[in-house]
Parts: structure tokens; sequence; C-alpha cells
């Protein structure tokens, strides 16, 4: 498949895989500077990059494993949702888990990018839903 970028300013890095057979793309900040994420606090950084993700299919924004792991950075709501129809330019908001200050440099790889196919569906109102052996137990129910 074929996705379409667009480098919106100079710097601007085109996703890369780490391996062949990686499902993320690596997405790069594309910073003037240096920028600091104090403990605990969020910041938007820039990849300097629009994606015309294809219809039926939507860009998941992704922790990098070892940036988390590492720095504890990771996106600040988790998981992205980049909706095909979207055109601007895409922005992850980092967040910084630890107690110290973290420092991301022009460059870095700061997330990862999954395209991802979903379903378009309806919701149907109803009065009565079908029964289920585990009815609505949640948060543990089934086990320890």
């Amino acid at each position: 498949m074929n996705v379409q970028v667009k480098k919106l300013r100079e710097g601007a890095v085109l996703p890369t895989r780490g391996s062949e057979k990686a499902a993320g793309y690596d997405l790069y900040a594309c910073l003037e500077e240096a920028v600091v994420i104090p403990p605990h606090g969020n910041v938007k950084i820039g990849t300097g990059l629009a994606v015309a993700v294809p219809d039926g299919y939507f860009g998941a924004v992704f922790a990098r494993s070892g940036l988390a792991a590492k720095q504890s950075l990771r996106p600040a709501n988790c998981v992205g949702v980049c909706d095909a129809d979207y055109r601007g330019e895409y922005i992850v908001a980092l967040h910084n888990d630890g107690d110290e200050p973290r420092t991301v440099q022009p460059g870095d790889r700061i997330a990862q990018l999954v395209i991802l196919p979903f379903l378009s569906v309806e919701f149907d109102e109803v009065d009565e839903l079908d029964e289920t052996a585990r009815g609505a137990g949640g948060f543990g129910s089934t086990g320890k």
C-alpha cells in the first residue's frame, strides 16, 4: 500500500521502520531547538508531516517501547487516532511519566505510526441486548 506524505517544514523526516517486518513506522520530532518536558508534564511535538491515510484505514500513533521504558516518554493520550480525512500536521503530545525533566532533540524518534483498517458501523438503539454468560460483569469479574 502506498501512503502519501507531505513535508510541511524543513527538517521533517519521512516515517521509517526499524526493521523489515516492523509494524510501526517511527515518527521524528521536527523542531528548531531542543524541548524540555517537565516531570509529569505534556508538550506537543510536531513531526512536520501531513499524511493521506487511505479510506477504510486510520493512523494509530503509539509509544515507542524504548522511549517509554528508558525515558518515561509516551503519547499523552496513549494512542492517537488520525482519521483518513485529516490533512493537518501529525503532532504528538508527549507525556513525561518520570520524576526528572526529559529533553527531546530535533530529529529524535518520538512515537510510531501504524496504519490500521477499521469497520464503519451504524449504532442501532434497542430496548434490550442479548444475554451472555458474562452479562454486565467487568473490571476483573472473569478472574484474578
